[in-house]
């Protein structure tokens, strides 16, 4: 399902004035109405997808724009802003570089580049142990698998060259990560499946029930997929459509399975890692350690970087200038980087995130209460929760239940991204991880509200 675009018609709003909520105007605010439909005019309909406010500036965990309204962020700008809005060290680290008469550096090497790249790896379990920095989720999806084919390639020869993933799973918006993806109606541009890309069933116990790891297999045989010729599995650690982490145990047989028949065991944590799930790293959960990790949005708090994190044999296999990014580790994007991983790390914001889990869960399970049987599931894990609104007592998607609490929560002061996941069901809620309790429980009772009063 496409997602509904949210009108430019302004409506009266209730005012709204707490210490991080202020909604003083009509929404849209009718002044912005010129620029925003000069944007619906010039750029593709696709970029029309999103709540109708313009983002001005930020602070911590609210999103103000030019007209004097706030609101408390709830989507960290898909992810992103990890350390919070305007954060004054990840500004000063840009302007810094920028000072300094470096914004681009290709492959040349820099100090700031080595200075991230000993971060990050000071942050990996073994044995992940080299960093390959790259611009966007997508491409270090990329990255993942074709190291992944690579490797199969080298390992069992030109037919081991089946790369499987999750159903409903989300890895990008380029060809490959596509192919990969497990949403069927992200794929009709690309036409005829291509065999060498295997879907299997998620164990996320909603729609996908049965939870043990030998549906694995038997999805595996019913396709007349051999085990063998499986190069690699790549599987979001929690599914950014339901924040629905992968079963401990599942995990651990999964690695299980990928040693025995010499795949390569991906994991994607574009979302994920960092903090975002009260750990490091979402696979800590689960207690298994990845060959190959992709990262990307709160490892940078807002500037254009990503990263494959991996095994020395893998992340080896090209030689010099044989797997290189035109902005890799971009010198102003590497600047903001590290100071996002510093004040992370040196701020606490991954113990913030996992002291918040419990509340986070709560407003969620709310939430689904207060929608009278409309919500089929939801799934929180640190700073990070997605309701999926349903047909009552089936798991047929309720989209637009979804949306008209998104299109209310921004007029009241929460900020949210149009809804996902199977059908656009699903609100996600995953604030900046700097949010305290009191503006966390905030957003929630608005969401809670609002859920009442549609239900």
């Amino acid at each position: 399902m496409a997602t509904k675009e949210f009108p430019l018609a302004p409506e009266t709003a209730p005012l709204v004035k707490t210490p991080y909520r202020c909604i003083q105007t009509a929404i849209p605010v009718p002044e912005s109405l010129p620029l925003l439909e000069r944007l619906r005019d010039m750029e593709p309909r696709s970029m029309g997808g999103q709540p109708p406010i313009l983002w001005h500036h930020g602070e911590g965990a609210c999103i103000s724009d030019p007209y004097g309204n706030t609101w408390i962020d709830f989507s960290s700008g898909v992810l992103v802003t990890a350390s919070g809005h305007g954060r004054p060290e990840i500004v000063e680290a840009i302007c810094g570089m920028a000072h300094q008469g470096l914004y681009h550096a290709y492959c040349f090497p820099s100090e700031i580049r080595a200075r991230l790249v000993e971060e990050i790896e000071q942050w990996l379990p073994a044995p992940l142990r080299r960093v390959f920095l790259l611009t966007t989720g997508s491409e270090a999806t990329e990255c993942c698998i074709k190291l992944a084919r690579t490797y199969g390639l080298q390992a069992g020869g030109p037919k081991k060259n089946i790369l499987v993933t999750f159903d409903n799973a989300f890895h990008g918006r380029t060809m490959g990560a596509q192919l990969a993806g497990g949403a069927a109606g992200l794929k009709g541009w690309l036409g005829e499946p291509d065999p060498h890309f295997v879907q299997v069933p998620f164990p996320e116990g909603f729609r996908q029930k049965d939870v043990r790891f030998e549906v694995f297999e038997a999805s595996l045989q019913a396709q007349g997929v051999d085990p063998d010729r499986v190069c690699g599995v790549m599987s979001e650690t929690f599914q950014g459509c339901n924040a629905a982490l992968m079963p401990a145990e599942y995990a651990q047989q999964l690695r299980a399975w990928c040693g025995l028949h010499k795949a390569v065991l991906i994991f994607d944590e574009v979302q994920a890692a960092f903090g975002r799930s009260g750990r490091a790293f979402g696979f800590q959960h689960l207690g298994v350690v990845p060959d190959l990790a992709a990262c990307g949005k709160g490892i940078s708090g807002g500037m254009p970087l990503s990263a494959v994190l991996g095994t020395e044999s893998l992340m080896n296999m090209y030689g010099p200038g044989e797997m290189t990014s035109t902005h890799s580790a971009n010198p102003v994007c590497a600047a903001a980087a590290l100071a996002n991983l510093n004040v992370i790390r040196k701020k606490g914001l991954i113990e913030n995130a996992a002291r918040l889990d419990p509340v986070l869960r709560q407003g969620a399970e709310a939430i689904a209460h207060a929608a009278k049987g409309r919500v089929g599931a939801w799934n929180a894990v640190g700073l990070v929760a997605a309701i999926q609104f349903t047909r009552p007592g089936s798991t047929t998607p309720d989209p637009d239940t979804a949306w008209n609490v998104a299109h209310r929560a921004y007029q009241r002061g929460v900020m949210l991204f149009a809804p996902v996941g199977v059908g656009g069901c699903a609100i996600k809620l995953c604030p900046p991880l700097v949010i305290n309790e009191e503006a966390l429980r905030e957003g929630l009772e608005v969401l809670c509200e609002i859920t009442a009063e549609l239900a």
